[in-house]
């Protein structure tokens, strides 16, 4: 093969985007010279699977490495370099400064383009004691050894774990298989922040029940070490004694390299690209955590450690590199959490990040109903919160919390994001049925249904925080036995089979919000209502969605 005119690509980060680059380079350049650079002594490795590992889910360490050193070399023929560091980046001479680590010496590399694939380092803020042995952060499989070496020669009892999103979340579960009491401290008012807060009151209610201490709205302001471990403390809170503390409050794009070459960094902080992964430099490509990317659904620049996008913008910056039309459209955060046996997933915009873009033209609905037939045995119950365009019902994003189903909905919704589909859609798409799999009207069919009775005036929606409640009679329409067990404040109960002969005690001088433990029910009666003069409209969601609102 005449190598003589053979390009040279140069990859920083053997992981998810790192890696997919290198692999997707050489099978589609054949000749080109492809070199990976990892400062780590392993190159793609499954990052998702540390905590697990930890808890003893997965079994043996090596399974976590997704590629070994041998498929990098013999099967795609790429230079891999681990324990290499790449230190300065010199954009007048198309070369990169590398530190080897195990010889410790330095050499120079030259390419033709070169690749930035530094990943998010996790946040470690200048608190009192931060810094104490103990406390421990999770990137890595070193640092996944050193979780497991202190839990076993420390014998650990009691861990405290701070930050409530994925890392946080796995890390709680897996303390908690190996026995240890785990507390949970998260500084805003719920777990998982990026999802609307009513729609993670289940999972608080979860945790609870399998024994994981939550201490929400709490603000760490510090460590010490004491005679027994450690002790972590709080803004105007309590103090948590541990053995051991995992800090999992987020990440940080590794962005030292490009920014002291002068490339553009965008107002999130993070590395700013094109849509085929191009840097201000045309010779230098980024991918993965340290490189901002476009909400597609609010148009925001947001920041996203995501192994699915990296390893997508991999494949882009490999197929602009060999001079093939690609792009990345942007991101819409898909994602899913596993908590022992409970799933919880998002993908789009949540309500709350519509707030923070200004964007007005949205509504909502919830539905709370069985993964698959209830007359099948081991229907589990989804609690689902779709968001669409008003003004012509175009979907927006969607957020789920089950047992079983979960991530099959969400994928769906994923996907009808992607293709600009509306509620519309939802209610004519045909889905997969049988009864141990779903419904004959599925979850997502009800759901596209229930927002087009909404937006056709059929049954109009309300929320349980919206201040025009407060003009309305509140009415229960479940059975008395139910009302009895809860209810909201003021309801009157009139159970849906009675409704009909009690029009004529219900005054029409003022509208009903109407609610039933889910919306079904309640649906019902506001169809007899307006065919009957009244106003009326449904609370989405029913009493469930009152009890999540309200904590």
């Amino acid at each position: 093969m005449d190598t003589s005119s053979r390009k040279t690509i140069v990859i920083v980060g053997g992981v998810a985007g790192g890696a997919s680059c290198a692999t997707r380079l050489r099978r589609m350049d054949e000749s080109a010279q492809i070199i990976v650079l990892e400062r780590g002594p392993y190159a793609s490795f499954a990052n998702c699977g540390l905590p697990y590992q930890i808890g003893g889910v997965i079994a043996e360490e090596d399974s976590l490495l997704v590629a070994k050193e041998s498929l990098f070399t013999e099967r795609f023929a790429i230079d891999l370099r681990t324990r290499h560091e790449v230190i300065a980046i010199d954009r007048d001479t198309n070369e990169v400064e590398i530190h080897d680590l195990t010889a410790d010496r330095i050499y120079r590399q030259r390419y033709d383009s070169l690749v930035l694939a530094p990943g998010a380092a996790p946040l470690r803020p200048p608190l009192p004691g931060i810094d104490l042995p103990g406390i421990f952060t999770l990137r890595n499989i070193p640092d996944m050894r050193s979780i497991k070496q202190w839990i076993s020669q420390r014998a650990a009892k009691t861990a405290v774990v701070v930050g409530g999103g994925f890392i946080g979340l796995e890390m709680a579960e897996n303390l908690k298989h190996l026995g240890l009491a785990v507390t949970l401290v998260e500084m805003l008012p719920q777990v998982m922040p990026p999802m609307d807060p009513e729609m993670v009151a289940p999972v608080h209610d979860y945790l609870t029940s399998k024994g994981i201490q939550l201490a929400l709205g709490s603000a760490v302001s510090g460590f010490s070490e004491t005679a027994g471990g450690l002790e972590v403390f709080t803004h105007g809170g309590p103090t948590h004694p541990a053995d051991l503390v995992i800090l999992a409050i987020g990440v940080r794009p590794e962005t030292s390299l490009a920014k002291a070459a002068g490339l553009s960094l965008g107002e999130r902080g993070g590395i700013r690209v094109d849509e085929q992964m191009r840097t201000s430099d045309p010779h230098i490509f980024s991918v993965g955590d340290a490189v901002e990317v476009c909400d597609r659904v609010t148009g925001t620049w947001t920041l996203l450690a995501l192994a699915g996008p990296a390893n997508r913008q991999g494949r882009i910056a490999a197929d602009a590199i060999c001079g093939l039309p690609a792009a990345f459209h942007g991101t819409q955060g898909t994602a899913i959490c596993g908590i022992f046996d409970l799933a919880v997933a998002s993908t789009g915009a949540s309500e709350k990040a519509l707030q923070r873009a200004g964007f007005t033209d949205y509504e909502k609905v919830y539905l709370h109903a069985g993964h698959h037939a209830g007359y099948f045995p081991g229907a589990e119950r989804i609690h689902f919160k779709l968001i669409f365009r008003a003004s012509d019902g175009r979907i927006l994003g969607a957020q789920a919390v089950g047992k079983a189903g979960v991530d099959k909905r969400i994928d769906v919704i994923a996907m009808a994001i992607q293709q600009s589909a509306t509620i519309d859609d939802l209610a004519e798409a045909e889905l997969c049925y049988a009864p141990q799999f779903g419904t004959a009207k599925d979850i997502l069919n009800f759901v596209g249904m229930v927002a087009q009775n909404h937006l056709r005036g059929d049954d109009p929606i309300l929320h349980w925080k919206d201040p025009r409640l407060a003009e309305c009679e509140l009415l229960d329409v479940r059975d008395p036995d139910e009302f009895e067990d809860g209810h909201a404040p003021g309801a009157k109960n009139i159970p849906l089979n009675h409704l009909r002969a009690s029009l004529g005690t219900l005054p029409k001088d003022r509208p009903f919000a109407v609610y039933c433990a889910v919306g079904g029910r309640a649906h019902t009666a506001v169809r007899i209502l307006r065919q009957h003069g009244f106003q009326a409209a449904n609370l989405s969601g029913g009493y469930t969605t009152f009890r999540h609102t309200a904590g």
